[in-house]
């Protein structure tokens, strides 16, 4: 019985849509689901939530539900990875006190100053989570949902190079089927490749029988003024490929758009979403408790629904299904242009053997140099975590592209300071930190 143990299961929305995509499968064997979390009230509900899951989908599956994460861990043929170290109050943290320096974010999860702290107190658990594997499931495939995802993955790859790691994140898929919408296009029977870095990749190539779309996007661009107030758009238009990740994430990769009051209005933006968006995560969570608890049942979403990566993942190693997915993997010869042995989003093979990443030469050379400076932020953040060294914390910040563009050094090195004192429990010593262990 294969078993898949998921990692911070008490995020009850996504295990829920998880179980509900991997059950959807009716060739799968009978599963052994391990749900993990720290926090036990959330993991009850997890709990009830695969039963749910199970019972409205007709499907066997035995599940467990334990605070003890070596528990969940022995044994695993799969580990699903969705923790979030310090929860809503770090994030709170994250992106309001950088917002009284001046500094505006709207997500805070991937790079940047948000992304370098949520990494920093995000490895510690890593670390223990992969020395658990490697001891407990050391042939078990890690599938990291956890952001800030070029950092995690390639941290891991520092402390556990032996680990089967792929990071998955259904971005490239979102864009290419909302620009499929935009255009009038079908998805299905589309040709698309992407490469980069998460939530910055590169659409490089998108066609549907041998016919290129991108010609169509400018057309429907050109029709629609207010498209240009968009920030994917404006990106498109300079850089001349289109990128993964939504306008509200993207905005705050570069130093073009939170800069200013004129800027953010003129490209729509909030800064701060991402705080709204847990309130709502908050609601979710207590609605699906007191719907469960007073015996009902979850609501699944549409059968038509695009399944998760990670359902995919296990149905294609279980089945020999081969599907091609984009996922975040060590730059170990893939992308010509970007660091060998940074973390890189790549189209990928999947089967009975794994996860394969396909070797895809050279991204566009302007995407190239924005990603490097993406991956300098996360090279940097590794490297302070490895060496312990707190300067290294702060000259990752400071080479943010929107730290760069709205806050002095002084301001940067005050502003890392603060956070630091914020973050304290979850951080080592060595980084100013009183975390002890993992």
């Amino acid at each position: 019985m294969p078993t898949i143990a998921f990692l911070g299961a008490g995020s009850v929305v996504f295990t829920r849509q998880l179980l509900t995509d991997l059950l959807r499968f009716t060739d799968l064997p009978e599963l052994h689901i391990a749900l993990h979390d720290i926090d036990g009230e959330r993991l009850e509900v997890a709990r009830l939530t695969a039963a749910s899951v199970s019972r409205q989908l007709g499907r066997q599956v035995s599940v467990t539900a334990t605070l003890d994460r070596r528990e969940a861990l022995r044994g695993a043929d799969f580990v699903i990875n969705s923790i979030q170290v310090g929860g809503i109050e770090a994030t709170r943290f994250d992106l309001e006190i950088p917002a009284r320096y001046g500094l505006r974010q709207t997500i805070g999860d991937t790079t940047g100053v948000g992304g370098v702290f949520r990494g920093l107190r995000t490895f510690p658990v890593l670390t223990g989570i992969a020395r658990d594997m490697l001891e407990l499931c050391p042939q078990a495939w890690l599938l990291n949902y956890t952001n800030p995802m070029a950092m995690n993955v390639w941290w891991l790859s520092v402390v556990a190079p032996e680990l089967k790691v792929v990071g998955l994140c259904h971005s490239v898929y979102w864009t290419v089927h909302d620009l499929c919408e935009l255009i009038g296009v079908p998805q299905e029977g589309t040709d698309y490749r992407a490469a980069g870095v998460n939530h910055q990749a590169w659409l490089v190539e998108w066609s549907r029988e041998g016919r290129d779309l991108y010609p169509l996007l400018r057309e429907r661009i050109a029709a629609d003024p207010e498209l240009e107030r968009r920030v994917r758009v404006e990106i498109f238009r300079r850089v001349g490929w289109y990128p993964t990740e939504t306008s509200e994430h993207s905005a705050e990769y570069l130093g073009w758009f939170l800069r200013s009051d004129e800027q953010v209005a003129r490209y729509r933006l909030q800064p701060l979403e991402y705080l709204g968006i847990s309130a709502d995560n908050v609601r979710e969570f207590e609605d699906a408790r007191r719907v469960l608890s007073a015996g009902g049942d979850v609501e699944l979403h549409d059968e038509g629904d695009a399944a998760e990566y990670a359902p995919q993942v296990i149905h294609s190693m279980i089945t020999g299904t081969r599907r091609v997915i984009h996922g975040n993997v060590i730059n170990r010869g893939l992308i010509d242009n970007l660091p060998e042995g940074a973390a890189v989003e790549v189209p990928c093979v999947v089967d009975a053997s794994g996860v394969v990443p396909q070797p895809f030469g050279a991204v566009p050379a302007v995407g190239a140099a924005l990603n490097r400076t993406y991956l300098s932020v996360a090279e940097l953040t590794v490297r302070a975590a490895a060496e312990g060294d707190p300067e290294l914390v702060r000259r990752a910040v400071l080479v943010d592209a929107n730290a760069s563009s709205s806050l002095t050094p002084v301001q940067i090195w005050a502003l890392c300071d603060e956070l630091t004192q914020a973050h304290a429990r979850y951080l080592p010593t060595a980084l100013g930190g009183s975390l002890q262990n993992d």
